[in-house]
């Protein structure tokens, strides 16, 4: 194995203080190399409590260290050789050699054997940790490290909560009529084993493991097809026999909370669940198709919820004017994109940044996603007659500060909230829109007359999220000459000669790219723009001089991600391009 030469889960604590003297030499190598401060250092070491795991559980995600970085730390912190990962394959006869439940409590696994020794992976080679593997391989062992993100990365492509899919629907009597399917999966309480609890349980926790953000269980005519969205993409992980379908769809709705007898209308239900020691919220709707009914999940992992606006990666001097205006005594900031472009992640950044004691602020959404503490968060609830404009009203007379509105959907919620932004609150929303010009637009073709919006409206925010180049196997290569020239008419005369792609390893399951990274424009409303608004300006009037006033457009910022080699021009086009 060639020397090593880069996120977040708990660790579980050996005995208290066992590492202490090792946590100490990696957070100083950090702090000395300026990947860490000393402030950080010292909370992390008083929060990690001599667990090394934890502590670089809390580095890498909370101060964002490289893994390379922190792998290079304990490595010589412990003197246990580090080892590039890129290109290890795990041989067959080594998978599964230690159960589960260990690999995941001590973030070590076996990978390779040379002769009577096992090579084992691990992030925290503490006595404890090391005397548990031991005791379980009863042969010699040889440890290097890796970071934890790393490990857990490969524990979770050896051990796939889907292995063993075929025998729980094998074990699905599929001759049953779907109503006695249906039937039976209603009445199963939830701790019980039954094979249909079985089945919905190992298509969440193996979409957990995938990252993914939504689960699609989509009947068709022959099959029942089950796609995750990872990064964006989706990606068919599994199919599942047609008659398995009725009893899928009834226990998700029964757990969901949704009326398993009506098959016709749309429904919308929500349950909680724990997965590899996360608590995680699934948002589920349902919608006849002609093959039945199709379900998807929103998976919402509370651990991401507190997102600080300035881990978002805005620009310096987008952060800046955007810290700023949300930071006014009244107005509406809107946040604009389409469906799964990081809306609400940045809504709820902004709360966290403008909550204080001092201030009322109250939010109105469908569905509360995250609950914050210090924060009034109401649920809309249509049969009850608690829709967004009737939740909007109703807070108004709760003396607030600053309102959120999760959606802006109608008429009648703009005009609400235009009103209450010119009535002296400060009002925050999201509203589907391909860009922060278009946005206005869509206020317009609800019927809010143009003088109110100009008035109303501080700022808009478009974004898009893009993926990241994997940084395990980044490699330079020479792009196309399309690319090129896409790169050159949008990247404002850049000169960039070497171009970075991702070659596809383990880390990222051959794909190239892992995680996203949102970008952003900023249309600030000035009284140039407020002129036009006015005169009702089109969207190319508007956007071209919100760019002669300095706006740097989505396409303008995601080049520059391309030129830092942090994506890669076919990802900006995929996700960006329209001219």
């Amino acid at each position: 194995m060639a020397l090593f030469t880069g996120k977040k889960d708990q660790g579980v604590a050996p005995p208290e203080g066992e590492a202490a003297a090792e946590c100490m030499k990696v957070g100083q190598a950090l702090v000395e190399a300026g990947h860490l401060s000393a402030e950080h250092l010292a909370e992390g070491l008083a929060q990690a409590n001599g667990d090394l795991l934890a502590f670089q559980d809390m580095v890498m995600s909370r101060w964002t260290v490289g893994r390379n970085e922190v792998a290079l730390a304990v490595s010589a912190a412990t003197g246990i050789p580090a080892v590039d990962t890129k290109n290890i394959v795990i041989s067959d006869e080594i998978k599964g050699i230690f159960p589960e439940a260990l690999v995941r409590k001590q973030c070590a696994l076996a990978v390779a054997a040379e002769g009577d020794t096992l090579i084992v992976l691990l992030s925290d080679p503490s006595p404890s940790r090391k005397q548990a593997i031991e005791a379980e391989a009863k042969r010699p062992v040889k440890y290097f490290i890796a970071d934890p993100v790393t490990v857990r990365t490969f524990i979770d492509a050896m051990y796939r909560a889907d292995a063993d899919i075929d025998r729980i629907v094998s074990s699905i009597d599929l001759q049953d009529d779907q109503a006695k399917l249906a039937a039976q999966a209603a009445e199963v309480s939830l701790d019980d084993q039954a094979p249909v609890i079985q089945l919905v349980n190992r298509i969440v926790s193996q979409a957990m493991r995938d990252r993914t953000s939504d689960i699609h269980i989509e009947p068709l005519d022959d099959k029942v097809r089950v796609r995750f969205r990872i990064d964006g993409h989706l990606v068919e992980a599994f199919s599942l026999p047609h008659g398995v379908h009725a009893a899928l769809t009834s226990r998700l709705k029964i757990m969901s909370g949704m009326n398993i007898v009506e098959k016709r209308r749309p429904q919308d239900g929500q349950f909680s669940t724990t997965i590899d020691g996360k608590d995680v919220d699934v948002r589920v709707a349902s919608v006849a198709t002609v093959f039945g009914e199709k379900i998807v999940m929103r998976i919402l992992d509370k651990s991401r919820s507190m997102i600080g606006l300035s881990e978002l990666g805005f620009p310096r001097e987008t952060y800046l004017h955007y810290s700023k205006m949300i930071h006014s005594p009244f107005g509406m900031v809107i946040c604009a994109g389409p469906t799964g472009a990081g809306k609400t992640t940045t809504l709820y950044a902004s709360l966290l940044e403008v909550n204080s004691a001092g201030k009322n602020i109250t939010t109105v959404e469908d569905p509360v996603e995250y609950v914050f503490p210090g924060i009034n968060q109401i649920q809309t609830n249509d049969q009850a007659g608690l829709t967004f404009a009737t939740g909007l009203k109703a807070i108004l007379r709760q003396d607030p500060d600053v309102i959120l509105v999760g959606e802006i959907r109608d008429a009648d919620t703009a005009r609400i909230a235009v009103q209450s932004a010119l009535t002296g609150h400060l009002v925050l929303s999201s509203l589907h829109g391909t860009d922060s010009v278009a946005a206005l637009h869509r206020f317009l073709d609800m019927g809010i007359e143009a003088f109110l919006i100009a008035s109303s409206v501080v700022g808009v925010i478009g974004q898009r999220l893009l993926r990241r180049v994997c940084d395990s196997c980044k490699e330079p290569y020479t792009p196309g000459a399309d690319e090129l020239a896409v790169f050159r008419q949008h990247s404002g005369g850049s000169e960039k000669s070497t171009f970075y792609r991702g070659a596809g390893c383990n880390f990222c399951a051959g794909t190239g790219y892992r995680d996203r990274i949102g970008v952003y424009e900023l249309l600030r409303i000035t009284p140039e723009l407020r002129r036009l608004i006015v005169g009702w300006a089109t969207t190319e009037e508007l956007r071209r001089l919100a760019v002669a006033q300095g706006m740097r457009t989505m396409l303008r910022e995601a080049m520059a991600l391309v030129e830092n080699d942090v994506t890669t021009i076919p990802e900006v086009v995929r996700t960006l391009f329209a001219s």
